[in-house]
């Protein structure tokens, strides 16, 4: 019985968070944003069979800069479209259903909003430059 019940602990805290900090409620996300008075980033990506969005990953996110700076600004909310990763009905009609609320019909997308959920800016495609380029586009977007 407890390992059923650890099992099903572990099942869960993974829909919720998709690792480094980065997480798969969109809702809670936003609850959290307001809490903490950050902003929110969602990284509309196909993490396993997208090329632009897996250099991303490692030019940007994987990066200890980015991880600094997210903590002190961020909530990171991946909505993820993989080709083969195992997901959640749940967590799969939440991402469509952002997909088509904000409008992303490419990958990499990456959309900052503010703890209501509004929009504040948008990069479509791969961000060159690392975190440095990441913070100047946030910086340029929140002020």
């Amino acid at each position: 019985m407890k390992r059923l019940i650890l099992s099903a602990l572990v099942l869960a805290a993974s829909t919720v968070f998709a690792g480094d900090g980065w997480q798969t409620d969109y809702k809670a996300a936003l609850e959290q944003a307001a809490k903490e008075n950050k902003t929110v980033l969602l990284d509309f990506t196909g993490s396993d069979w997208c090329g632009w969005c897996i250099k991303m990953n490692k030019d940007t996110f994987s990066q200890q800069a980015f991880k600094d700076f997210a903590a002190k600004n961020l909530i990171l909310v991946e909505l993820d479209f993989p080709n083969s990763k195992p997901q959640s009905a749940e967590v799969k009609n939440q991402n469509e259903e952002l997909q088509k609320k904000f409008g992303v019909d490419g990958f990499p997308t990456l959309v900052l909003l503010d703890s209501n959920g509004k929009e504040i800016a948008r990069n479509a495609g791969y961000l060159a430059g690392g975190p440095k380029a990441f913070e100047a586009w946030f910086a340029k977007s929140v002020k």
